[in-house]
């Protein structure tokens, strides 16, 4: 017997020098979480050495036109700032919903030029000049869209969270001439989530749209 180490650090005596490995590696990885935690943002960012990427912080603000739900809008903005946060947050439009904000759930959806649009995924500034129309714009005063009457008398909402942006792409389903069948209606709303589980109401309801030949 000697008293020296064993050669196999991974099959030590006693265990005691895992347990100070395990120890001192705990400590490292606290101190790098911690520092990841308290280090700004352009200290952990990677760059190349001649990017010309605007550094994180307040940028400054840009200013462009829209016109939305007919009306014109002279309007100044963070550039980074989404269509969605301009609208809900800038212009009080919140009937456009804020659901997971990575364009999986459609409930952010608008028109663009009459082009459907998820706004959580565009940026304000990019729509400079562009016609804009949200749910707040659907109807004609007190007179609802026709779509907006289908939902109604199809019972296409429940809780109604998704309901602002399922009009929207059931609108542009008519107007695109995506509604000749229940399985093309699925298709194209594929995009719009419904928790509630409304789906079959809301493919009845565009069907009468289409099939109403009414005016999407």
């Amino acid at each position: 017997m000697t008293d020296e180490k064993p050669d196999d650090l991974t099959q030590p005596d006693d265990g005691t020098f895992f347990e100070q490995s395990d120890r001192r590696l705990f400590l490292k990885q606290s101190l790098a979480v911690a520092g990841l935690t308290l280090s700004p943002l352009s200290f952990l960012k990677t760059a190349e050495p001649d990017a010309d990427e605007a550094p994180f912080g307040n940028a400054e603000k840009v200013s462009f036109n829209l016109s939305i739900n007919g009306k014109k809008h002279r309007l100044s903005t963070d550039p980074r700032t989404t269509l969605l946060d301009l609208l809900r947050e800038q212009l009080g439009l919140t009937g456009t919903k804020k659901g997971c904000d990575f364009g999986q759930c459609g409930a952010c959806t608008v028109h663009v030029d009459g082009q459907r649009v998820l706004a959580c995924l565009s940026f304000a500034v990019m729509q400079n000049g562009r016609k804009i129309t949200t749910i707040e714009g659907l109807a004609k005063g007190d007179r609802l869209h026709p779509m907006q009457e289908a939902f109604i008398k199809h019972d296409g909402f429940q809780c109604g969270y998704c309901t602002p942006g399922q009009l929207m792409s059931a609108v542009s389903c008519v107007r695109e001439g995506r509604a000749n069948s229940e399985a093309d209606i699925q298709e194209y709303m594929s995009g719009n989530l419904c928790r509630c589980g409304a789906y079959p109401n809301i493919v009845k309801a565009i069907l009468d749209v289409k099939t109403g030949g009414q005016n999407a």
